[in-house]
C-alpha cells in the first residue's frame, strides 16, 4: 500500500514540470508559415509579429 502511495504522489508531483516542458517544446516548433494572416516571422524573437512599416 505504501510503495502505491509514493508513486502515485510521484506521478503527480512530477505531472506539472513535464506539461510546462511539452508545453516549452512546442513553443519552438513554431514558424513562419503558422503566422496568422497579416503577421511575418521574427527569426530573432523566433514569434510572429505584426509587420513594421517604415
Amino acid at each position: 500500500m505504501k510503495v502505491k502511495l509514493f508513486l502515485a504522489t510521484l506521478a503527480l508531483a512530477a505531472a506539472p514540470g513535464m506539461a510546462m516542458a511539452m508545453c516549452s517544446w512546442e513553443r519552438t516548433q513554431q514558424s513562419a508559415s503558422q503566422c496568422e494572416q497579416g503577421q511575418v516571422w521574427d527569426s530573432e524573437s523566433q514569434t510572429c509579429i505584426a509587420p513594421v512599416s517604415s
